[in-house]
C-alpha cells in the first residue's frame, strides 16, 4: 500500500526526520529553490501537511494540495495556518499542545530573573575587567514579592502563576472569563487595568485576529517606566512599533521577549536597546520537549491516516 503523500514546511531535527520519511513520503517545501513551481508539482498528490507553528500553511498552500486532509502543526500555535480555508475544505488541523506547556513556562519565569537582575550584563562586568575596573555591578530590582500579572490564563499561563508564587507575587490575570482553578489569583477583566497594577506582566494567550495587538500602546503605557513584559506566547499578540517607542522613550522599564515580528530577522531596533533581552523563540528547546512534539506530530498524522480519533485536533 502507497505511503501517504506528505508537504513538510519546514526542517525538523533528525529523529524526527527520519521516522517522518519512514511512515510516510515526504516532500520537503522548504529545500525547493523555486517553491510555487515545486508546489504547482507535488501538490496535487499531497494528502497532509507537516509544518511548524510560526511556519503555519496559508490559503495558497491549501489550494494547490486539491487533496489535502490533514495539517500537523509543530507547535501549539496555528494562527499562521488558515483556518477559514482549512473549514471550508473540510481540512483536519491538530498541534501538539501540553507536551511544551512546563518547559515554556521555565523559560518565562528564566527570562524575568534574568532581565530583572541583570543576569546577562553582570556575567559581561566579570568576563570584560569591570568588575576588576569598576567595582560592584550596578544594583537591580528585586523579583520575590512583587506584583505578577498574567494575560491569558490558559495552560502555560497557569503554569507560569504556579511558578511565581513561589516567588510570593500577588498574581493578577485576564481572561475572557474567570477561571475557577486560579486560587489565590485576582481576576482582571480589562487589560489596561490588569498591566497598571502589576509589576511583571506576562503575555501567554494563544494568538488569534482578536487578540492581534491586544499588547499596545495603552497597555505598555499602563505597565509604565518601572514594569516588565514578558512576552512566550505570539509576536502578533504585542504591537512591536509601540513597544519598541516606548522603550527607547523610557516609557516602559524593559521587556524579555521569545518571539517577533518577521523572525529571525527581527526589527534591528531591538538590537541596539539595553532594556531589553531577546531570546530565539527557543521556549520550547529543549529535548525532551521537542521530541515529544515530534511524536505528536507524527502521532496526529498517523491516526488520521489509519482513521483514529486525533490526539489533539484543533479542526
Amino acid at each position: 500500500m502507497a505511503k501517504p503523500q506528505i508537504l513538510q514546511i519546514g526542517p525538523y531535527p533528525q529523529w524526527d526526520e527520519e521516522p517522518l520519511n519512514a511512515a510516510f513520503e515526504v516532500y520537503r517545501y522548504f529545500d525547493a529553490v523555486d517553491k510555487p513551481a515545486f508546489l504547482a508539482e507535488v501538490g496535487p498528490g499531497i494528502r497532509g501537511i507537516a509544518t511548524r507553528g510560526e511556519l503555519g500553511a496559508n490559503r495558497a498552500m491549501i489550494e494547490a494540495c486539491p487533496d489535502l486532509e490533514v495539517i500537523s502543526v509543530y507547535g501549539v500555535g496555528y494562527d499562521a495556518v488558515d483556518l477559514a480555508a482549512c473549514r471550508e475544505k473540510g481540512i483536519r488541523v491538530t498541534n501538539t499542545p501540553d507536551v511544551l506547556t512546563n518547559d515554556v513556562a521555565d523559560l518565562g519565569i528564566a527570562m524575568m530573573l534574568c532581565q530583572s537582575r541583570g543576569v546577562i550584563g553582570a556575567e559581561t562586568w566579570v568576563k570584560d575587567g569591570s568588575w576588576v575596573a569598576k567595582g560592584l555591578y550596578p544594583l537591580k530590582r528585586r523579583v520575590w514579592g512583587r506584583r505578577a500579572g498574567v494575560l491569558g490564563l490558559g495552560r502555560i499561563g497557569f503554569e507560569v502563576a504556579k511558578r511565581l508564587k513561589g516567588f510570593d507575587m500577588q498574581i493578577s490575570y485576564s481572561d475572557v472569563e474567570p477561571k475557577s482553578f486560579a486560587e489565590g489569583m485576582t481576576f482582571v477583566a480589562d487589560s489596561v487595568e490588569l498591566a497598571k497594577n502589576v509589576d511583571f506582566l506576562f503575555v501567554t494567550l494563544a494568538a488569534s485576529a482578536d487578540t492581534r495587538h491586544i499588547v499596545g500602546r495603552d497597555v505598555i503605557a499602563a505597565l509604565g517606566a518601572e514594569g516588565m513584559l514578558i512576552n512566550i506566547s505570539r509576536a502578533s499578540n504585542i504591537d512591536e512599533d509601540a513597544l519598541l517607542a516606548a522603550l527607547e522613550d523610557g516609557i516602559l522599564g524593559s521587556a524579555a521577549l521569545d518571539v517577533f515580528e518577521g523572525e529571525p530577522k527581527l526589527n534591528p531596533r531591538f538590537l541596539s536597546l539595553d532594556n531589553v533581552l531577546l531570546q530565539p523563540h527557543h521556549a520550547s528547546g529543549t529535548f525532551e520537549t521537542r521530541q515529544a512534539m515530534g511524536k505528536l506530530l507524527r502521532d496526529n498524522l498517523e491516526a488520521h491516516f489509519s482513521g483514529a480519533a486525533l490526539p489533539t485536533p484543533v479542526l
